[in-house]
């Protein structure tokens, strides 16, 4: 059986975190889906877990982080082109997200990135095919090579 990834968010709207990222071409599977929390899809075994700040705060002792003025984690999606890197981008920022920096283009690899409503900063990466033979940075599958459309 395949590990399960499962990444915990806070969010403060519910509603609008769920809207925001359907635009962007994001399911949500209903099983783990009620009133303070939803299951967003990113492929069979990746799951982000967007939870009221409430809910958040039963899981842990700690303060939750406001993720619009601080950064706790990065969260990158692999992408086949630098136009789906691009294209997802355009989606958020056209979805009411933000852009938190210019495109980068390292020459092996190009990525650029949103913040959501009140979310972390996602980033879209494309390994340029040259470099993904090399060790260390072999193909993933194919659900995880993909940006949503």
């Amino acid at each position: 059986m395949a590990t399960k990834i499962f990444v915990n968010l806070p969010v403060k709207d519910l509603g609008g975190s769920v809207e925001f990222f359907s635009k962007l071409g994001f399911t949500f599977g209903q099983q783990f889906t009620e009133d303070t929390a939803t299951a967003m899809v990113i492929s069979n075994d990746i799951y982000v877990m967007l939870l009221t700040e409430a809910k958040f705060k039963t899981f842990t002792p700690k303060e939750v982080c406001d993720a619009t003025k601080s950064t706790e984690v990065l969260i990158a999606l692999s992408c086949d082109s630098r136009e789906q890197v691009d294209e997802m981008v355009r989606k958020a920022v056209a979805a009411g997200g933000s852009t938190y920096s210019e495109p980068q283009d390292h020459g092996f690899m190009y990525g650029h990135g949103f913040q959501g409503l009140d979310s972390p900063i996602w980033e879209g990466a494309h390994i340029h095919a040259a470099q993904r033979n090399k060790p260390g940075l072999e193909r993933p599958p194919q659900q995880l090579r993909r940006c949503h459309d």
